[in-house]
């Protein structure tokens, strides 16, 4: 169900429970009905609805946005018309560090955020951070969803207003820029590459060679663009959705992370669910995880294909190369008894 969105960003951003939509009774926020054509319609949203507002910081073709819309739509009718999930893209509600502490204000319900962000507020959380971690998405699917390895973890951001639900396959990410093809850390030298906001992956972006610099997603294709940085590093999806081949056609394969994307919400949001709704939202993102898997395959081929299109240049690099260089960075961060443990936890499901 994709909805209309007119909404005031500063009346979002003033209260934490806000109309999305006009409703004849209620202070309740409603969706606005549009229906999806050749479906069965979802039950009405009415004045008991409770509408979750989702931030997102990629656009609607993005797996992630797929199969999170296609969700509200199932809790909608799993629910009986008592839940429903409407999804921001395109950083509509802020940069991602932003929409977190949107999320722990209670001002939207939840938000999809990159990995290393989390690290901010426990810095445990680098151990699914760190470079070559995971040896596939199906492994770091499994691992990251696990109770016995990340109850824990997850449960110790709830006391600052976090709750994780999930963890989605954020794509492997490489580097690439406007000026050569990379192939060695040496080839990096001097060039300023966007990263991701947290201080393990501005250390890891200098250990491969480059200067790391933090910003918003929504900000690197102008960045590029007037030669403020000279590239980033994400996935073939993200590089070809948010047209970046057109000023940084030069995508290398140094395939150097493969961290989670986490859906967080409000605790008291979640702790004002049923135990029945919370055990039937709890399935659904089950069933979500497994779907943008199989989407993420699909549009990374025709991601790729896009940006040839638009001008890229795909090479591969001295893997190895890599490897050594960065690989200080996995033992510097493994710092306590809680980070070696879901380490080799990690690591053993993997065998």
């Amino acid at each position: 169900m994709r909805r209309n969105k007119v909404v005031s960003i500063s009346a979002l951003l003033g209260a934490s429970l806000v109309a999305l939509t006009a409703c004849s009774a209620g202070t309740t926020p409603v969706a606005q009905e549009t229906g999806d054509a050749g479906g069965a319609e979802a039950p009405a949203a009415n004045a008991d609805t409770v509408v979750m507002k989702a931030a997102f910081n990629q656009p609607e073709t993005h797996p992630q946005y797929i199969v999170l819309d296609e969700l509200g739509d199932k809790l909608m009718e799993a629910t009986d018309g008592a839940y429903d999930i409407e999804v921001f893209p395109n950083e509509t509600l802020g940069a991602q560090r932003e929409t977190i502490e949107l999320v722990q204000a209670g001002t939207i319900e939840m938000a999809y955020v990159g990995g290393p962000l989390l690290e901010n507020f426990n810095p445990d959380f680098v151990v699914f951070n760190l470079p070559f971690v995971f040896d596939s998405p199906e492994h770091q699917s499994e691992v990251t969803n696990d109770p016995e390895i990340v109850g824990d973890l997850y449960s110790s951001l709830e006391d600052q207003g976090i709750k994780v639900l999930s963890a989605f396959h954020g794509g492997v990410r490489s580097v690439y820029n406007s000026e050569k093809p990379i192939t060695t850390p040496a080839d990096l030298a001097g060039m300023k590459i966007r990263v991701i906001e947290s201080d393990t992956n501005i250390e890891m972006m200098s250990l491969m060679g480059g200067t790391g610099t933090p910003m918003g997603q929504g900000e690197v294709y102008t960045a590029i663009q007037s030669g403020v940085i000279e590239g980033g590093e994400n996935n073939e999806l993200i590089y070809s959705n948010l047209k970046h081949a057109e000023v940084a056609p030069y995508y290398s394969y140094t395939r150097h992370l493969m961290f989670p994307d986490y859906l967080i919400i409000n605790p008291t949001v979640w702790e004002g669910m049923s135990a029945e709704h919370q055990e039937i939202f709890t399935e659904l993102l089950a069933e979500a995880r497994v779907h943008e898997a199989e989407l993420w395959k699909e549009q990374v081929s025709e991601g790729i294909a896009a940006a040839e299109a638009a001008g890229a240049q795909f090479n591969e690099v001295d893997a190895e190369a890599f490897a050594e260089v960065i690989a200080p960075l996995t033992e510097s961060k493994l710092t306590n008894d809680v980070t070696r443990s879901i380490y080799d936890q990690v690591r053993a499901a993997a065998e």
